[in-house]
């Protein structure tokens, strides 16, 4: 095989320098002339009609330039999820409304010439609401005499996918074990709150929209359906991200703020703080499910029935999407003939759910590893033994008729974990009975690379070499801070065998990047749009191999590339620059060295992770503390091996936080309890374990050199493994995430009553 240069190889991310300088530019701190500020006033209740709102006070206040409510902005209805012009969504989403869903709806929002005079003006703004029943728990949705919350109904959609004859298989059983588990709403957490900046710009007429965001043609067609423009009058352009994990992936705050620089013909910044972050944007799903697997005494699983209720929060935006990734994922990781997956999605009168990293697999497994665990404990199987016996094997098909699951090596993942955290070991050491015990527990995950077979996923890309023999791509990417750009640098380099520094990549702008379908979603960057940048390079060194060989007057076979240079084998001595020879092709062939190219994604496959953890709990207190992490994931090929780590080392942090402390606690009325970070506990650097990444690198067939994603399937496996270690230590049964101190003590208080009963 030969030697790769650049690929598989550590380079720094193109803007650390800037960032550690402080040189580098958020839309926080960018500024224009004659630049106003937005505030938003968000509903103090859950639900409820607006009967008056009064603005005058507001209006009179020195420096405020507009009020703006329902009564004076478009009416149009939006779905924010909606990425691509033929995605058929249910739309109830509108810049200001007169009926408040959730604590946090948007009522009214105040322009003025600076931050702190619109701060004043809202609090001047008086409205009247007539309270309407609330309704918070997803259960309680689907009853039909609640109250709906949207005139369609609670329920969102019910779906179901199905293989094999699961009832039969289940009555024949000799084993079946059923578990409920639930999951919690959770922040994204990312350093940066949102915000957006939005313009005109004098010399085009364009309405040009500065944002930290992963698709910019989503935020082109979201704000030209709310404010009934054409696309052509828009301009998103993707600025530096400040994080966002899938927070920033539907566009919340650039309608609005397009729509004050629309009406005013000035440029207006509209950024919101931690607390209205945390309640008006985006957080991840909340689930209640319940599973139900059959196996035989040899531990083979016969069966699996798996029922998930998904909130969806007060409007639509992913629901259903959500609810169906997650059940197509339930039958790429083991082998299970027999299984019927069902899902609702319903409304409730609490923050909008979104794209959050996993996109629903996190929730998922954290229902079937939970069950995975303790169906090998009736068993009275080794979780490990029990897990290899039913995974499935690389180049399986998936049995609902989706993308074949490639060189699956979920196995391979599985034994090398084991392997270097001493599982057999640590499972098997006697149970400690003071007030500090440990305990292992494991979990397998999968996720997907693209939306292959469920959603168009193409990208355009643009690369030419320059006559300085240096090369520019031009591409619709968005860095979230991952490494993308370098990640693709490298991939050219490595096609071009050109030192990646000479490389340019800018990032997303509609009016001047090629088109891509999708943007950074769906674990599609590196598969998707890496192997788009190494086809449109191998383009190009094709038409610069043809066109140099008529240059040196030799077969295409002659043609050899060496550090920046081209050569004709047979008369190594005349080397020739790549910039000296594309200013020979331009001036004797009037030929340019450079391709358009679309690419199409021909494949999904699935990627793996499993996690080991080891957990140390204080029994007289119910915390834990995580101790040891072993994670393995299943990458293909790692492009760049420290951006990987990295991807995961973040991954683990987020997975604990969401085994543990993590939750958006609503109380009886819908408010928000948790809306800053003193109430919403994030795991601290002190906090973090020893994390030993491994990576298996079996290659992927359509991946770039055998690459394939790694960056939301990193988070997934590490809550399971956290709770089967709890549950493992003290011989509970904890279902309930997060798995707090108060939850910890009612399970061990309630075997205490069990024993002495």
């Amino acid at each position: 095989m030969t030697e790769l240069k650049y690929v598989g190889k550590y380079i720094p991310i193109h803007d650390a320098y800037e960032k550690v300088k402080g040189k580098l530019q958020y839309v926080a701190d960018m500024e224009m002339d004659g630049m106003l500020h937005a505030k938003l006033l968000l509903s103090p209740i859950a639900h409820g009609v607006i009967k008056s709102i009064d603005v005058t006070k507001a209006e009179a206040l020195p420096g405020v330039v507009k009020v703006y409510t329902y009564k004076n902005t478009p009416q149009n209805l939006y779905n924010s999820q909606k990425w691509h012009v033929g995605l058929e969504v249910v739309k109830d989403e509108r810049l200001f409304t007169d009926k408040v869903r959730f604590v946090g709806d948007r009522v009214a929002a105040v322009v003025a010439k600076d931050k702190s005079i619109a701060e004043k003006a809202i609090e001047l703004i008086e409205v009247q609401y007539q309270e309407l029943p609330i309704v918070l728990d997803p259960e309680e949705a689907l009853m039909e005499e609640t109250i709906k919350i949207h005139d369609h109904g609670n329920v969102i959609m019910e779906k179901e996918i199905s293989v094999g004859n699961v009832n039969e298989a289940m009555e024949n059983a000799p084993i079946v074990v059923e578990d409920f588990v639930d999951t919690q709403k959770v922040h994204h957490a990312a350093m940066e709150p949102h915000i957006c900046m939005t313009a005109i710009d004098s010399t085009n007429g364009l309405l040009t929209i500065w944002t930290p965001c992963q698709v910019v043609f989503q935020v082109r067609l979201i704000v030209a359906e709310a404010l009934g423009l054409s696309l052509n009058r828009i301009r998103a352009i993707k600025t530096t991200v400040g994080g966002s994990f899938g927070g920033k992936g539907q566009p919340i705050l650039e309608p609005v703020c397009a729509y004050f620089t629309y009406d005013l013909g000035v440029p207006v910044k509209l950024q919101l703080d931690r607390a209205e972050t945390i309640s008006s944007t985006r957080t991840r799903n909340a689930t209640i499910g319940r599973v139900k697997t059959a196996v035989d005494k040899e531990g083979n699983i016969l069966a699996r029935d798996i029922d998930v209720l998904v909130d969806a929060g007060a409007y639509f935006t992913n629901g259903e999407a959500v609810t169906i990734a997650m059940g197509k994922k339930a039958f790429r990781l083991y082998d299970i003939k027999n299984q019927t997956y069902k899902g609702t999605a319903v409304y409730t009168n609490t923050p909008i759910a979104g794209a959050c990293r996993g996109y629903g697999s996190p929730q998922i497994h954290a229902l079937t590893e939970i069950n995975i665990d303790n169906t090998a404990k009736k068993l009275g199987l080794d979780p490990v033994e029990f897990r290899l016996k039913n995974l499935v094997k690389p180049y399986a098909k998936d049995p609902t008729g989706g993308p074949e699951l490639g060189n699956a090596r979920v196995i391979d993942c599985l034994l090398k974990g084991m392997e270097v955290f001493d599982w057999k070991s640590k499972y098997n050491r006697p149970k400690a009975t003071g007030r500090f015990v440990k305990g292992v527990g494991m979990a397998c995950a999968t996720h997907g690379s693209g939306y292959y077979n469920a959603y168009p996923d193409f990208i355009t890309m643009d690369l030419r070499v320059t006559e300085d023999g240096e090369a520019i791509l031009k591409a619709s990417l968005h860095d979230l801070g991952c490494g993308t750009i370098v990640t693709i640098k490298q991939i050219v380099a490595e096609v071009l065998d050109i030192n990646p520094d000479k490389i340019l990549v800018p990032e997303a702008d509609t009016l001047v990047s090629p088109f891509d379908s999708a943007g950074t979603q769906a674990s599609r960057v590196t598969f998707v749009c890496g192997a788009a940048a190494k086809k449109t390079a191998e383009l190009v060194k094709e038409k610069f191999t043809k066109h140099s060989a008529d240059i040196l007057k030799c077969n295409i076979d002659d043609i050899l590339y060496k550090d920046g240079f081209i050569l004709n084998k047979n008369n190594p001595q005349a080397m020739v620059s790549y910039g000296d020879m594309v200013m020979l092709i331009q001036t004797s062939l009037k030929e340019d060295i450079s391709v358009s190219y679309t690419y199409k994604s021909p494949a999904n496959p699935a990627v793996y992770g499993v996690n080991f953890a080891e957990v140390e709990i204080d029994t007289y207190t119910g915390l834990v503390r995580v101790i040891d992490i072993v994670a393995v994931h299943d990458i293909g090929k790692a492009i760049n091996p420290v951006f990987v780590e990295g991807q995961v080392q973040g991954a683990i942090q987020m997975g604990i936080g969401f085994a543990l402390t993590e939750e958006i606690v609503i109380d009886n009325k819908g408010n928000v309890k948790s809306n800053n970070f003193s109430k919403y506990h994030v795991i601290n650097a002190p906090d973090m374990p020893d994390v030993k990444v491994h990576l298996i690198e079996a290659g992927e067939e359509f991946g770039p050199f055998g690459a394939k994603s790694v960056g939301e399937v990193s988070t997934v496996p590490i809550a399971p493994a956290i709770i089967n270690g709890i549950n493992h230590a003290l011989d509970i049964n904890i279902t309930s995430l997060p798995a707090t101190p108060e939850k910890i003590l009612a399970a061990l208080n309630n075997k205490k009553n069990l024993i002495g009963g």
